[in-house]
């Protein structure tokens, strides 16, 4: 395999990293302040990309004021099941939370199963992220070299919050200790629902570029990516957002990869991801950038 080749397969697999990394945010968030695996996180993701093709197709909405609102009802979905699935449990054992994001899991792919059909859906490519580019022999899709930008983009934004604001201070602190933080006068179930509203918008973001990349969306489409999102928030350290980001680059890259190098393997090339996991799981628990605290520190 030549130079040129490999570097457009690292390009390919930094494309898809930068994916799974935006997703994987989510889960560490919610994990560093509930302890909470948030199984519905794909579904999410999976809403955001409906409603962003629901606002080009049915509102005739401009690609960006249509991304823009997928943001902001996928944000308002994140708070909703918070404050009706997950806050009432707050205090209940960590398996009755996890029953329930399973199950919030299956509501809403089988709500879009019922409204739209399990048959794919196109969706529709903005101009300025069809085409192709070509660098030295390298040819590159347009919308590959976008989907790095932009999860840099917000993940360096969520850092700035995270360690510059008086709400990000305020999730640092519930991951550390919510009891405390909440007799130190801190709101924290405003803090968690910020927290689910983050967490959901940036899965809409990595929706929406899922299936600029993949343009074939159902309800069953947030799947593989979520549960892939999950091992990536593991491997880089659950609980820390630099670390999911990480890790989500680590699963893309291996994963092609391997396809490239291997094409025998192609088929099995799912597995790799959760190969990955189960290694770190026995081998360094904490993932790259975990900590050995309780509580994770973002």
């Amino acid at each position: 395999m030549d130079v040129t080749l490999i570097l457009q397969q690292l390009i390919n697999g930094l494309s898809l990293g930068s994916l799974y990394g935006l997703i994987a945010i989510g889960y560490t968030m919610v994990y560093g302040v509930l302890r909470l695996i948030n199984f519905a996180h794909g579904d999410i993701m999976m809403v955001g990309t409906y409603i962003a093709l629901f606002g080009i197709s049915v509102l005739l909405l401009p690609w960006w004021a249509s991304f823009l609102l997928a943001m902001a009802l996928t944000a308002a979905l994140g708070v909703t099941i918070d404050k009706i699935a997950y806050k009432p449990l707050r205090s209940a054992s960590r398996i009755s939370s996890l029953i329930t994001a399973i199950g919030v899991s299956f509501l809403l792919e089988n709500i879009f199963l019922v409204l739209f059909g399990g048959i794919p859906k196109s969706f529709p490519i903005p101009g300025i992220f069809a085409g192709v580019i070509h660098i030295s022999g390298v040819t590159i899709p347009a919308v590959n070299t976008y989907i790095p930008i932009v999860a840099i983009v917000f993940l360096l934004i969520l850092l700035q919050i995270l360690h510059h604001t008086k709400y990000g201070i305020a999730m640092r602190s519930i991951s550390l200790d919510i009891d405390t933080t909440r007799l130190m006068g801190v709101n924290v179930d405003a803090i968690i629902s910020i927290v689910f509203a983050v967490g959901s918008s940036l899965a809409a973001v990595g929706g929406i570029l899922w299936a600029m990349k993949y343009p074939a969306i159902n309800p069953f489409m947030g799947i593989m990516p979520g549960l892939k999102a999950f091992a990536a928030a593991v491997l880089g350290g659950i609980g820390d957002v630099t670390g999911a980001a990480i890790g989500g680059f680590i699963i893309g890259i291996t994963e092609i990869l391997i396809v490239a190098l291997v094409p025998d393997l192609a088929g099995y090339k799912d597995a790799f991801a959760f190969l990955l996991l189960i290694l770190v799981l026995l081998f360094k628990p904490t993932g790259i950038m975990g900590t050995d605290l309780e509580r994770g520190r973002f």
